[in-house]
């Protein structure tokens, strides 16, 4: 599970203007569509061929609970391309991106300063250069430590730094025991 790749996922699936099909049926066609053949779908799901086209054409409708979680990922992943693009673009350029997390941060600082890692409920706007490289990561297949990498480094300069007017001897953030993580556009 990728929590930080997930939650991009989701703030972007939030500017959608209409919703992903919801039954078997309606989402196995769309794949259908998009892969270009029930061959591709079927390898992509890891199923028959022949069962793909049962859904599509209406005689299989009720998959199991694992095959129906993959396959409306799948149509989530895909679904909107041109509005998923918009929304990151908007968010890189000029919007940038809200993080809302619980976890535990902390960050490396001289001696005598207190520096422990603790839990912190934040609820921060970040520039529109980090959702750029939020954004970027991700689809260049970064892994969810990447990320979180690129996310503690703006929570160092936007919260803990204040863009520059305070703090600038913290070295390090440390973004760790996340028990919660969303972001919005």
């Amino acid at each position: 599970m990728s929590v930080f790749g997930d939650g991009l996922d989701a703030a972007v699936q939030k500017s959608f203007t209409r919703p992903a099909p919801k039954n078997a049926g309606p989402q196995m066609r769309y794949l259908v569509k998009q892969l270009k053949g029930t061959k591709a779908v079927a390898e992509l799901l890891g199923m028959s061929q022949r069962q793909v086209e049962r859904y599509v054409a209406d005689q299989a409708k009720n998959p199991r609970k694992d095959l129906a979680a993959r396959l409306a990922g799948e149509v989530k992943k895909r679904w909107q391309p041109q509005i998923r693009a918009k929304a990151r673009q908007k968010a890189a350029s000029t919007g940038g991106i809200v993080i809302d997390t619980r976890a535990s941060l902390g960050y490396t600082a001289p001696i005598g300063s207190t520096d422990q890692d603790r839990i912190r409920d934040l609820t921060v706007a970040l520039p529109p250069r980090y959702a750029a490289r939020l954004f970027d990561a991700q689809e260049a297949g970064a892994s969810d430590r990447e990320l979180q990498e690129i996310a503690a480094e703006a929570l160092k300069e936007v919260y803990f730094q204040d863009g520059g007017r305070r703090a600038g001897s913290r070295e390090e953030v440390r973004f760790t025991d996340i028990e919660r993580l969303e972001f919005d556009l």
